[in-house]
């Protein structure tokens, strides 16, 4: 079991912090952005002077599952000064949508630039163990439910054939102006979150959506992990 896991389990946490999160991926050389962890306001500004602008600020709480929700996310922060405001707000505002919430500090992490948006998603099945699904961000997975699946282990075949069962796969090959996504890239992604699963029993359900693809990358931009 992962430490990570053995950490949050010991302090009777079903939810994985985002940077926790993060951390496990990297242990499966799952790409993500670059972030660093800040307790303090300097804390902050540092490190996002580290990573490089614009960065992206998140407020860290055990107490809020859906950040954007609570206003808890800033994109496209610019400089030192816009980071300490967001700081500001994404703290406060985490007080206003719940007074009592514990913050544990604010993710910086690197801005992505834009590009194709995709999940990867898994489940501990009654009937089949882990699952893996594959699906295209937004409205593909929210409204048209268009995702594959298949149960762990999966081989990089496998992963590829999950990528072209979607309807939206046309997307991934390129779509006005925008470059076809590297499937090889996804499919890796798919693979290591098949090992994820099976190495670490105790995840009940992960969530990396969206994941960012451009030219050839794709990093986890958001990563939800229930263990228990």
């Amino acid at each position: 079991m992962s430490n990570i896991i053995c950490k949050a389990l010991d302090e009777g946490r079903r939810i994985l912090l985002e940077p926790e999160a993060k951390t496990l991926c990297l242990q499966y050389s799952i790409p993500v952005p670059k972030f660093k962890v800040a307790l303090n306001l300097e804390e902050a500004v540092r490190a996002s002077e580290e990573i490089g602008f614009p960065v992206v600020v998140k407020i860290i709480s055990r107490d809020i599952i859906h950040k954007s929700d609570a206003g808890c996310v800033k994109l496209n922060v610019e400089n030192p000064e816009a980071v300490r405001e967001a700081y500001k707000q994404v703290t406060e505002n985490a007080l206003k949508f719940y007074s009592k919430a514990k913050i544990e500090g604010v993710l910086v992490e690197e801005m992505l630039p834009r590009g194709i948006e995709v999940a990867v998603g898994g489940i501990k099945d009654v009937e089949f163990g882990p699952t893996v699904m594959f699906g295209l961000g937004g409205v593909f997975i929210e409204v048209l439910k268009d995702m594959s699946f298949r149960v762990a282990p999966i081989s990089e075949d496998e992963a590829r054939e999950m990528i072209r069962e979607v309807k939206g796969f046309k997307l991934l090959q390129g779509y006005r102006g925008i470059k076809p996504v590297d499937l090889n890239v996804l499919a890796e992604i798919l693979v290591k979150t098949s090992r994820l699963l099976l190495e670490n029993p105790e995840i009940n359900q992960l969530d990396f959506n969206p994941i960012i693809c451009w030219n050839g990358n794709a990093k986890v931009a958001d990563a939800r992990i229930i263990i228990g």
